[in-house]
């Protein structure tokens, strides 16, 4: 059965010229490494849907005249790189509210800034935790280049420096490589490199400084927050977190750090009472998460927010990111409402991701001379635009208030994530 993400990346094929079938088995299986790339490169799974979508297309066009000089893997990157520093530079980055402004000190606020006028940094879908990895560009994101602390923190930098840091220090590309495919020198590319590793020195730390708990842990901590949510369980919940706990949740600007002020905050506007929310596992860049299910006033649960959540290793939640957008739902491949009895909701191996991001093909993402066969009978690179499920419906009266010249819009937050 096809799901929700898998259908958003159907569509029309092509015409058969100018690259043919030629085009397609040499292509297709550089699809979701270059998905993911655009991706750390620019914080939204929806924009870097449309660049490789843009990428392939002009490949398409092009691959006539392409003479081999490089690997078909270089040459897609580049363009996909040359796409998606022209992105970076006509649009603001993407960030989380911790990254513009100071966490709140009023965690009993009626009110809270809801920004509209934001492009939020966006989750990813997957990878599972537990896959396996038989794709060795799932190894890659495995070891942490797919975390939200890290795309984050990427956002701070500027596009090129983003770039020479994926290729340099996630894809393992030499500075040769990557000094041709952006046209720098190799000194160049060592100077861009380091000022990128100082910036992002000071973000939160290193990848491989993170340690998630063991599976069963893991498993115990997703059934205590699930509990603790769908039973509005205050103290519950306090046992999870850890005391310096930070709780966001976009479109929302403001934040809460410290354990007190997020389960103070999470008791009065989020739980309500019993019964409010159904809470499915899923994975998110990498990490445990879960999707909120709201009740309506019908008794029915529909789609309200993905949490992300970034842990220890004594199984204790460190941040939790809750994305307040239903729209994400079919991204993840996730049903509009809390399927009856919340069948399978925690499989014996957690995590997984959805079909349309678990297809594509062998490649490793590491360095531009990989090898990897392609399918020829896999179909042509095209994606289908399906309607999103829409935002969801906040509670409470509107009033909008200018700050710095932006729009903020304030809601009453009652059940806001």
């Amino acid at each position: 059965m096809t799901t929700h993400a898998h259908a958003a990346t159907q569509g029309n094929e092509p015409p058969a010229t100018p690259g043919g079938g030629d085009f397609t088995a040499a292509t297709i299986g550089f699809r979701r490494e270059l998905l993911t790339y655009c991706y750390r490169m620019l914080g939204s799974l929806d924009e870097a849907e449309d660049v490789v979508q843009e990428t392939y297309l002009r490949a398409w066009r092009a691959y006539p005249a392409f003479e081999h000089r490089s690997s078909v893997r270089t040459w897609l990157y580049r363009i996909a790189t040359n796409a998606c520093l022209t992105a970076g530079t006509q649009k603001a980055r993407r960030p989380l509210p911790s990254g513009m402004v100071g966490p709140s000190g009023d965690a009993d606020a009626r009110d809270l800034a809801e920004r509209p006028d934001i492009s939020w940094l966006q989750p990813f879908p997957g990878p599972s935790a537990q896959s396996g990895f038989s794709d060795p560009a799932l190894a890659v994101e495995s070891r942490g280049s797919l975390r939200l602390a890290f795309v984050a923190a990427l956002q701070l930098l500027p596009p090129r420096q983003r770039a020479v840091l994926i290729l340099r220090d996630v894809l393992a590309w030499r500075a040769a490589e990557v000094a041709d495919l952006l046209g720098m020198s190799t000194v160049a590319v060592k100077s861009v490199l380091q000022r990128a590793r100082a910036q992002l020195a000071q973000s939160p730390p290193a990848e491989s400084e993170v340690r998630e708990p063991s599976e069963p842990r893991l498993r115990g901590l997703l059934e205590a927050y699930v509990s603790a949510f769908e039973t509005a369980d205050v103290s519950g919940l306090v046992r999870l977190l850890r005391e310096d706990a930070q709780f966001e949740m976009p479109p929302f600007s403001t934040w809460f750090s410290g354990r007190e002020a997020v389960t103070r905050f999470v008791a009065s506007r989020v739980l309500g009472g019993p019964g409010g929310l159904r809470l499915l596992p899923t994975r998110a860049n990498g990490q445990p998460a879960v999707a909120a299910y709201r009740r309506g006033a019908d008794g029915g649960y529909r789609a309200h927010a993905v949490h992300v959540l970034t842990t220890d290793a004594d199984a204790r939640v460190s941040r939790i990111v809750a994305f307040l957008d239903a729209g994400l739902f079919p991204r993840f491949g996730l049903p509009p409402g809390f399927p009856p009895g919340g069948v399978g909701r925690f499989p014996e191996r957690l995590g997984g991701m959805p079909e349309a991001l678990t297809a594509p093909g062998p490649q490793d993402e590491r360095g531009p001379s990989s090898g990897g066969s392609a399918d020829p009978a896999a179909p042509p690179p095209h994606r289908h635009e399906e309607a999103p499920v829409g935002r969801t419906n906040w509670a409470g009266p509107d009033a909008h208030h200018p700050s710095a010249g932006h729009a903020i819009r304030v809601r009453a937050t009652h059940g806001a994530a």
